[in-house]
């Protein structure tokens, strides 16, 4: 059996040579899933959402876990679900369209009986319309760059000629599935409105919706800067003391809006966030996610990017391992088996791009130099 370091080492190196897609599962693979598994069993009784073969998402696990309760208790007979599993499921299948590449709301932490979950940011309909011109535009010019491709299902092809039932539809969808897993905070980390290739708005969000869909949901914009910045950050040796992101620049367009009841008792002035260096940022938002997730409320938290692949993980992975060190979540869990899980789940299983991990890296590499930043802040 290998050693805690020989097995990270093992996920590292798959991690850094391949990009996760789920019709393409190697042994390696398979054996980073099922050691996922058996760390969720650790501390949880959970049900599995599936995605065999990536038929939701070719880049979110094949066996999506859905933590149910705390249990350390491993005799599986005494499992009695909360969810409806097929329901759940079925409010999955019928979401995927609403988001970029079909990265639906995925819940991956429970705290307090809340989900903390992950996705995209809204389609825009571009991708609507259908993802292999979607994908040409967004990557600048190859059909296959981020993936399969994906066209609009058949039964879509009549609502085509009308934008605002086909937004009525896939995004009524995701909000059925919002509310199912009660989220009701959502944290968006885009710098921008929408996301604009080649003078069209290839995604959108919540906070821009025209109809106002979202209005049942309490909407965060916090905008933090994406995986290109972090060149900035590796050029500079690693360090993110006095890294200030421009915030003049053209496409950055969305400010950062948090309502009044979240902002009291924080002792921060966010008025000066656009003069915060990368550690400031970081510390002020884990700090606004902790808050929001020890509300007095049984209401869960959606935490998004564009692509959910760069920053999405980023503070999904230090909100995991913030309250792992508090023994809220996770308490069996050894330092380094934490540290596994959430590398491989938070990120190899989620999808980080690997043509684009020479940019991926550096936030990924500053997430773990991040941790000694984290106590300042409680």
């Amino acid at each position: 059996m290998a050693s805690r370091s020989e097995e990270i080492t093992e996920l590292i190196d798959v991690f850094s040579k391949s990009q996760y897609r789920a019709r393409e599962v190697t042994q390696s693979v398979e054996r980073i899933e099922e050691r996922c598994l058996e760390l969720f069993d650790r501390d949880y009784k959970y049900s599995i959402i599936h995605n065999t073969n990536g038929d939701v998402c070719g880049h979110y696990p094949r066996k999506i876990v859905f933590l149910e309760y705390e249990s350390s208790d491993n005799n599986k007979e005494s499992f009695e679900s909360t969810v409806q599993i097929s329901k759940l499921q079925d409010l999955v299948n019928r979401s995927k369209m609403a988001r970029c590449r079909g990265r639906f709301v995925c819940p991956v932490i429970l705290y307090n009986g809340k989900h903390v979950c992950r996705s995209s940011t809204l389609a825009g309909w571009g991708e609507l319309y259908g993802r292999t011109g979607y994908n040409y535009i967004f990557s600048g010019g190859s059909d296959d760059t981020f993936g399969d491709a994906e066209e609009v299902p058949e039964a879509d092809c009549a609502v085509r000629n009308n934008d605002s039932q086909l937004f009525d539809k896939v995004r009524g969808s995701d909000i059925k599935l919002l509310k199912y897993l009660s989220v009701c905070y959502i944290c968006d980390l885009m710098v921008e409105n929408k996301k604009v290739k080649f003078g069209l708005n290839v995604t959108s969000s919540e906070k821009v919706d025209k109809a106002h869909r979202y209005a049942d949901f309490t909407l965060l914009s916090v905008p933090y800067p994406g995986c290109e910045f972090f060149r900035e950050y590796k050029d500079r040796d690693y360090t993110a003391e006095g890294l200030v992101f421009n915030w003049n620049q053209d496409y950055v367009d969305a400010p950062l809006t948090i309502p009044d009841f979240f902002t009291r008792n924080l002792n921060i002035n966010w008025s000066e966030y656009q003069s915060w260096d990368l550690v400031q940022q970081t510390q002020n938002y884990l700090k606004l996610l902790l808050h929001i997730i020890n509300s007095d409320d049984e209401n869960g938290l959606l935490v998004h990017c564009i692509s959910g692949w760069d920053r999405t993980p980023l503070f999904v992975s230090l909100l995991r391992l913030s309250l792992w060190a508090d023994r809220a979540i996770h308490a069996s869990l050894e330092p380094s088996e934490i540290l596994y899980l959430t590398i491989a789940y938070d990120w190899f299983l989620f999808g980080l791009v690997s043509f684009l991990f020479h940019l991926h890296i550096y936030i990924f590499f500053f997430c773990f130099n991040f941790l000694k930043h984290i106590v300042s802040i409680l």
